[in-house]
């Protein structure tokens, strides 16, 4: 590595996780939490890009790689991270059931829009679109889930969806969660661009103004919210309708992320 790209690397590094120890330090997270955890993502990272290369990966070799202890590469190899994957399971597959319940026509009104569903019944109600689409999450456990973050209302056994997309507003651990999937998808894409021939590139594009007035912020923030809504919908709808049984043929995760940010003039090349 290059004197120039390591200094490069090294500040958007900082850059990075300023807004991330920001996050931390708000919720309790003291240095050496993060710490363990970032020896941790080298050990895991490190037998996958030894993998990747086509390269035996041991412990020795991936402590070799990281600078890590054989003990502390082995220690770190065997720490337990199920929770991680369930957590992100159903997080995921709340996502699914919301996705469906918006563009599937089964759960659509004559308008095209979600219906109201009845809780019970064989087609076309709640219980049946999150036995299809929420894996083994059961019913009650996903009224919950869409109860606790204001997603959707129950009324005289009739659910109504409130908000087309999941974000748990009101479960503050699954909003924290969100924040290493959705955060890691988009530098995974950077970095896949980083290396990728011309052709072969992500789409990663942002607009930007540094001075929109502060009194439009609102009318943009509701015209930018619709609009990318409807276009997540459009995307949606497509995906469904290449979605494939994995049983019985071979598929690939797909994701594609908008955010909004605004703040002062004064921050915005912080």
């Amino acid at each position: 590595m290059t004197q120039q790209v390591h200094q490069a690397l090294a500040a958007a590094v900082l850059r990075l996780l300023l807004p991330l120890v920001r996050i931390l330090l708000r919720h309790g997270m003291a240095y050496g939490s993060f710490a363990e955890l970032a020896r941790k993502a080298f050990v895991d990272e490190g037998f996958d890009h030894l993998a990747r290369a086509g390269k035996r990966a041991s412990v020795s070799s991936v402590a070799a790689l990281t600078g890590l202890s054989r003990k502390e590469t082995k220690r770190l190899l065997e720490a337990d991270d199920s929770e991680f994957d369930s957590t992100r399971q159903r997080y995921n597959r709340t996502v699914r059931v919301i996705s469906h319940w918006v563009g599937d026509p089964r759960y659509q009104d004559k308008e095209g829009e979600p219906a109201v569903l009845p809780m019970e019944g064989a087609t076309g109600s709640f219980t049946a679109l999150v036995k299809e689409f929420s894996g083994d999450i059961p019913p009650a456990a996903m009224i919950a889930v869409l109860q606790a973050s204001n997603t959707i209302t129950i009324i005289d056994g009739q659910v109504r969806l409130r908000e087309r997309a999941y974000l748990p507003l009101a479960t503050p651990v699954d909003s924290i969660r969100i924040l290493g999937n959705d955060v890691g998808e988009l530098i995974s894409t950077i970095g896949h661009n980083l290396e990728a021939e011309p052709d072969d590139l992500f789409f990663q594009r942002k607009v930007f103004n540094f001075s929109v007035r502060r009194d439009a912020l609102d009318a943009f923030r509701e015209f930018s919210s619709a609009e990318s809504q409807a276009l997540l919908e459009r995307y949606h709808q497509w995906l469904s309708a290449n979605q494939v049984d994995t049983d019985q043929q071979e598929s690939a995760y797909v994701a594609v992320g908008i955010y909004y940010l605004d703040k002062p003039e004064e921050g915005a090349d912080a």
